[in-house]
């Protein structure tokens, strides 16, 4: 779209001033329209586009407002008209939201670059102070070289003052090296803001002009983004008087003195409900009661009626590794109780905001694997998916981040149903057992993490994340994710469990399995101080890490067998979903590094804690 000329399209006065309100989207804009114009407006289809320009008059000039946009440029429409309606301004009148002054004084200075006359509605005061953010408005005038009123629109303080100020517009401090170049092609394009743009490579503008478009984009903007830091900086400093609850409690989660508190807090909340309330008391009703003992001798019945249940089909179907009878059981009555609480708990910490507070909480700890604070996204998510969080390794600033991540997912975080059954497992034993599984897990990421860290070239990128508002949970959402997540997890493990009870039943019937558990034997046995029918649950594992996990679930272990397995299981290969992705996302190179690395290091420090305990 071309540039065009804003007098030939709106019905403007001769000798009327064109005053133009310029913001952020939801920066109040259209507020501030209707406190200074009235209910009179008028409005106009924007030539070449199906944008509407809103007008009206003020006094013996005109108020125009503009699209919401975060910067000056032609990248789509309503930049574009924007653009053109600013370029024609005689004064602008630029809201900003004090909450985002970082965001919202790039184009507050762009626009003070461009040479045009501004005053500045500084607007939503009353949400900093309950954020705790204190402006120094003074100072924030001094820096900029333009008016700057504080309001609050919603209930109109301010804008009486807003009114006044706005025939004080002034032209703000600028770059003096900025203002250099500026000054180069103003003898050519006659118009400071269309020099600007040019330098800034607008190709409309430039071409309106015969000039061949600039270059100078990336320089300007990186100078203005540390210009307006360094405003920001100075100006704004936060206070616990005013601020609100949430404010003060999202402070606390990013201070270590208060933050890991906090964490222990949310981790045993976590524990009580998954570990404790879901594991014994819901699956005590779901697995024993209702699955082994009404819908398995159901089953077994009605299916012995019609298959001999000695016979390899009915072993098969109905055997100790039936696909009608554990794996339905494991599925319904064991994983997805468990599964169901851990994504509840996932997704109300999700929708409260505090996933990313507690990124920026760890993220000096997580430098020393060789992440940043934005990896603890995709190590929690692990905690919910594997597979899912891999894919999730994308968004880390760095292909060595992604690496070390997905390593470190591969190798010893467990998903949502293998730590529901591990939870189950640890529940009853006492806390010193709870204590060494968590421990050992915790050394293993730790060791390995920084290993990889010292050992792979390059470091660590800056953490650069958003903090939204901390609030409650919205149940509406959490329900939703939860019943999404659980649905998802149904479809992706129901046939790989089928399957894997399939394998199993087979080499039941054909003797494999038993000569497996001999071949095994000096592993689980001898290395791994386990019963040889752990096997079974090893074999189950290269299917899914879960259904390995449960297939230690009924095995007669004594407290200290069980960690030496969970250890052993919690650190296995990825299931064949993960192994997957990994070979998406990574090649196949690495995923034939890290698949067999895996299966070394789970018998390797498995048999290591067993000879050290047991």
């Amino acid at each position: 779209m071309h540039c065009h000329d804003l007098s030939k399209h709106l019905n403007i006065p001769k000798g009327a001033k064109k005053i133009v309100l310029v913001g952020n989207p939801n920066v109040g804009k259209s507020v501030f329209f209707n406190a200074l114009t009235g209910l009179y407006v008028d409005v106009s289809n924007y030539p070449g586009t199906t944008l509407e320009i809103t007008h009206a008059p003020f006094g013996k000039d005109v108020i125009i407002d503009t699209p919401g946009v975060y910067g000056v440029s032609s990248f789509n429409d309503e930049e574009k008209v924007a653009r053109d309606v600013i370029l024609s301004a005689d004064i602008v009148v630029n809201i900003i939201d004090s909450v985002h002054l970082e965001r919202d004084l790039f184009l507050t200075q762009q626009v003070i670059d461009m040479g045009i006359p501004v005053v500045v509605a500084l607007n939503m005061m009353d949400e900093a102070r309950k954020k705790g953010i204190e402006i120094d408005v003074d100072l924030l005038s001094d820096l900029l070289g333009v008016e700057v009123i504080p309001t609050i629109a919603v209930s109109k303080k301010g804008i009486d003052e807003l009114k006044a100020a706005i025939y004080k517009a002034r032209k703000g401090i600028i770059n003096p090296q900025l203002q250099n170049q500026l000054n180069q092609l103003l003898d050519r394009v006659g118009h400071q803001g269309d020099a600007l743009l040019i330098l800034e490579g607008d190709p409309h503008v430039a071409e309106k002009h015969g000039l061949p478009t600039g270059n100078l984009r990336e320089e300007i903007y990186l100078a203005r983004r540390e210009r307006v830091n360094d405003i920001v900086n100075h100006v704004t400093r936060e206070v616990i008087e005013g601020s609100s609850f949430s404010t003060r409690l999202g402070r606390m989660m990013l201070q270590p003195l208060t933050g890991i508190p906090i964490l222990a807090v949310i981790l045993w909340v976590t524990y009580q409900i998954v570990g404790v309330f879901i594991a014994q008391t819901i699956v005590g009703i779901t697995e024993e009661t209702i699955m082994q003992g009404m819908y398995e001798p159901f089953v077994r019945s009605f299916v012995g009626s019609l298959v001999s249940p000695d016979s390899a089909l009915g072993t098969i179907l109905i055997g100790e590794f039936g696909i009608l009878t554990m794996t339905v059981t494991y599925i319904l009555g064991l994983l997805l109780p468990l599964v169901v609480g851990f994504y509840f708990v996932l997704s109300a910490m999700e929708d409260s905001g505090y996933l990313p507070r507690l990124a920026a909480l760890v993220d000096r700890v997580l430098m020393s694997i060789g992440l940043n604070g934005r990896g603890v996204i995709p190590l929690i998510l692990g905690f919910g998916c594997v597979t899912m969080a891999t894919i999730t390794t994308r968004l880390l600033g760095s292909e060595r981040e992604r690496k070390i991540a997905t390593f470190l997912l591969a190798l010893a975080i467990p998903c949502s149903a293998q730590m529901a059954v591990i939870a189950a497992m640890l529940a009853g034993l006492g806390a010193k057992y709870v204590a060494l599984y968590t421990v050992t897990i915790f050394l293993v990421l730790v060791i390995v993490g920084s290993g990889l860290n010292k050992f792979m070239p390059g470091s660590s990128s800056d953490l650069f994340i958003d903090l939204p508002p901390l609030r409650l949970p919205r149940l509406e959402n959490v329900l939703k994710k939860t019943t999404t997540k659980s649905f998802m997890f149904l479809q992706e493990a129901t046939p790989l469990f089928v399957l894997g009870a399939l394998i199993i039943g087979v080499m039941q019937v054909t003797g494999i399995l038993g000569f497996l558990q001999e071949l095994l034997a000096p592993v689980t046995v001898g290395w791994l101080q386990l019963p040889k029918e752990a096997a079974n649950a090893f074999i189950m594992g290269f299917v899914r890490r879960d259904f390995g996990a449960a297939g230690l679930y009924d095995l007669a272990l004594s407290p200290m067998q069980k960690v030496v397995a969970l250890v052993t299981i919690t650190i296995f290969v990825p299931c064949i979903a993960s192994a997957m992705v990994i070979f998406k996302e990574r090649g196949r190179k690495e995923t034939l590094i890290i698949w067999p690395s895996i299966l070394v290091l789970a018998f390797l420090i498995g048999g290591l804690l067993s000879q050290l305990v047991l």
